[in-house]
């Protein structure tokens, strides 16, 4: 079998660095194997690549390699060219004589180490089909650059990844989570109830509920936990939603502005701008009202949701039924203080069950359960996420149209960690997907490394 010459699109052509970049990555990941021949004919087995350097100095550092059988230890370079050796000055520099192995597209010149001793030199050569895929996941553009070569791969190979994917997010929310328990010293019943919060505002509003949550002490909510209106007033004081100059002149409102005044004198308190709640694209039924409303209703009686997690941490529907409340009086048929509505839903949806279960119950579980070392709670809030129906959003159907179906709400949140962290990130290759399709493609156009094998620049 005869590697094809290389042929590959402009943007990975029109720089050696990006040629580099591929060798050391094929290197580093063993996708061309780990077994081959040196120029003087001697067997290679690579026992360990090495640590890839990033900054001055070998490609590899601490790397293993046996030659016929004797193993060394050092560093390893790697070039297009045997002679850019001596273009990049290695030949001058002290560092590359702990070099125990050079690799090269071309051996078009020998090398040697100060003290003249030959570095054993080895041709690397690289499949055209491995470049163009590598060249292709590497080149800027597209949302899934692998697109339909995931369906290729192995179900035991796709359901790994997705299974560690899945602990990578929620272990990046666990740590958020743990850093603002930090920030409020400790106290978990803030800190559920800033997450919470933040949950409530379901992304759009999510950053305005987290500030609303932050200046809002529950020592001061638990003074007034028997009085559902003043808890109201601080609210959607805080808000910045109470001002009685408005044109509103209904006595329920005016009533909740002298309140409120009140209570903001008496507690040092100071309401947000109301202009950073966001209202466009925004359902009537979703307005920031109606989620301040929902909120006062998990206020009232006291702010004690920690517990009640840690209580129902194994059964999804006890746990959506700490958010199954359901707006009475004014808030049943009002969008906000000013615009009433007929037909208004009382309750959260299911959906949105979901999403708080998803975004707040399990990562505030899991971060607690951390924190602890309590291994059982851990996999509770694991659990959870795979009692919850999965989430319907444009990266989880991106997915779908590609064969990856989310079947709970730990699958979707693996498909998002995919899509945000490493898609759209272009971490191609940090993927596993990526990687063992470039590895399966080398074995496929690959039969053995050695001399006679030739390289891409022949």
């Amino acid at each position: 079998m005869v590697v094809r010459s290389l042929s590959l699109p402009f943007q990975f052509r029109q720089t050696s660095t990006r040629m580099e970049m591929m060798y050391q990555y094929l290197w580093r990941t063993g996708a061309l194997g780990r077994e081959f021949t040196l120029t003087d004919g001697r067997s290679v087995r690579v026992v360990s690549p090495g640590l890839h350097n990033t900054d001055a100095g070998p490609d590899f550092s601490n790397a293993r390699i046996k030659i016929d059988g004797i193993l060394w230890a050092g560093n390893i370079e790697i070039h297009l060219k045997a002679s850019d050796w001596f273009r990049h000055k290695h030949h001058d520099d002290p560092a590359y004589d702990s070099i125990i192995l050079h690799l090269v597209g071309v051996a078009d010149k020998p090398v040697h180490r100060k003290d003249g001793s030959p570095i054993p030199t080895a041709i690397f050569p690289i499949p055209v089909e491995v470049a163009s895929l590598y060249a292709r996941l590497t080149s800027p553009g597209g949302d899934i650059r692998c697109g339909a070569d995931v369906a290729t791969l192995p179900a035991l190979v796709k359901e790994d990844w997705l299974e560690s994917l899945a602990m990578e997010r929620i272990q990046e929310k666990a740590s958020a989570i743990l850093e603002e328990n930090r920030n409020l010293c400790g106290d978990w019943e803030q800190t559920c109830f800033v997450r919470f919060a933040r949950a409530l505002g379901f992304g759009l509003n999510g950053v305005p509920f987290e500030i609303l949550a932050r200046s809002i002490p529950l020592k001061y909510i638990h003074r007034h936990a028997d009085n559902p209106f003043q808890i109201e007033a601080i609210v959607f004081g805080q808000a910045g939603m109470l001002d009685s100059s408005c044109r509103i002149f209904d006595d329920r409102y005016q009533a909740l502005c002298r309140e409120y005044f009140f209570l903001m004198r008496k507690y040092g308190l100071r309401p947000m701008n109301q202009s950073i709640w966001k209202f466009a694209r925004t359902r009537p039924n979703n307005f920031p009202h109606r989620r301040l409303a929902f909120l006062c209703k998990a206020l009232e009686g006291g702010f004690s949701m920690m517990r009640a997690l840690i209580d129902g941490a194994s059964d999804r529907e006890t746990i959506a039924g700490l958010f199954s409340w359901s707006l009475s009086g004014f808030w049943r048929d009002h969008f906000s203080f000013d615009t009433q509505a007929h037909r208004i839903s009382e309750t959260l949806s299911r959906a949105s069950l979901d999403s708080i279960i998803i975004n707040f119950a399990a990562p505030v579980l899991y971060a607690y359960a951390s924190e602890r070392g309590d291994i059982q709670l851990a996999e509770k809030a694991i659990g959870l996420l795979e009692k919850t129906d999965p989430e319907d959003n444009r990266f989880t159907r991106r997915w779908e149209t590609i064969g990856i179906k989310a079947g709970n709400a730990l699958r979707s949140q693996a498909l998002i960690q995919l899509h945000k962290c490493y898609c759209d990130e272009h971490r191609c290759l940090d993927c596993r997907f990526c990687n063992r399709m470039i590895a399966k493609v080398a074995k496929e156009s690959m039969p053995s490394y050695g001399n006679r094998t030739p390289s891409l620049w022949e």
